[in-house]
């Protein structure tokens, strides 16, 4: 998969004032670097939108009426007036999931959300969780929960999450440790700190920093036996992504999981959730029929240039 880059007037230059190689590492990196700041003041613009918990819009076939707590108004306003639920088609795929990372919101998924449900997903749901949230068990044991409750109101026994950076983590401890694979059928991480991340030692003073450091005791738990696990895993990691210390860590190795890493190449961390090839990546990942994810979970995968 290729993003079209547009030409920087002075590249000529460059390429005469630098090695062909460490010119072209600089572009990259001066790109991905105004793209993060571009990317980070979008964000705090909409920040503010997501601090709310969204409103739960009734699956379409969802019975309403007493005992339901669905409002069939709202039914009939989804339906364009039509009131009987019953007509409306069930969705063929299970309903998506988004998990946001550290001091985050449901905001830096508004242009993946909106990409998933132009390409036919019904259901997308985001999820807050606390920015006081100090402990990454307790915010697995609370997005099950919520999983439970998604299930019971749609209808449907499994879920497909995609969770941007700790948000990843938090799934992936959901899933892998408190038997969360019966009801996520794939995984999504984009730019988690699988194996711990180094970077920006001053954090330590945050308890859930901590439990993202390697070696931490989560980590370890992420380390251990696994092999009833059921889930499909797809990490995205990015070459550039600066919360990464090593950019590897946002692989996942694992001998118990069915884990595919697709490289990420030329954008930085914030980017992940928003560029436009990654989200056709997600697509894809969350497309994948079981029998050809098997068949291509120990390579590669896209590339994103």
């Amino acid at each position: 998969m290729k993003v079209t880059r547009a030409v920087l007037p002075f590249l000529p230059l460059c390429q005469r004032l630098l090695p062909s190689r460490l010119a072209g590492l600089s572009l990259t990196l001066l790109k991905a670097t105004a793209l993060e700041i571009a990317i980070l003041a979008g964000h705090l613009l909409l920040y503010p939108s997501g601090i709310i918990q969204e409103q739960r819009s009734p699956a379409p076939g969802t019975r309403t009426g007493a005992g339901s707590g669905l409002d069939p108004d709202d039914i009939a306003h989804d339906s364009g007036g039509e009131s009987d639920a019953s007509r409306l088609p069930v969705p063929v795929h299970p309903p998506v999931v988004l998990l946001h990372g550290f001091i985050d919101n449901r905001s830096v998924f508004v242009l993946l959300r909106r990409s998933l449900a132009q390409h036919g997903r019904q259901q997308v749901e985001s999820l807050n969780y606390s920015p006081l949230t100090c402990d990454i068990r307790t915010a697995a044991e609370l997005l099950g929960r919520h999983i439970e409750e998604i299930c019971e109101r749609t209808g449907r026994h499994e879920v497909d999450i995609v969770g941007h950076s700790l948000g990843g983590l938090i799934a992936r401890y959901y899933v892998q440790r408190l038997g969360g694979d019966v009801r996520v059928r794939t995984l999504v991480t984009l730019g988690t700190p699988h194996s711990g991340t180094a970077v920006v030692p001053l954090m330590n003073a945050h308890p859930i920093v901590r439990q993202m450091r390697p070696g931490s005791a989560v980590i370890e738990e992420l380390r251990e036996r696994a092999p009833h696990c059921r889930t499909r895993f797809v990490s995205f990691w990015s070459d550039l992504d600066q919360l990464m210390d090593p950019l590897e860590t946002a692989c996942i190795e694992h001998p118990d999981l069915l884990a595919q890493n697709v490289r990420v190449s030329g954008i930085g961390h914030l980017a992940l959730p928003v560029h436009p090839a990654v989200a056709a990546g997600i697509r894809q990942a969350l497309e994948a029929e079981e029998p050809g994810a098997r068949t291509a979970a120990h390579t590669n995968g896209l590339t994103v240039a």
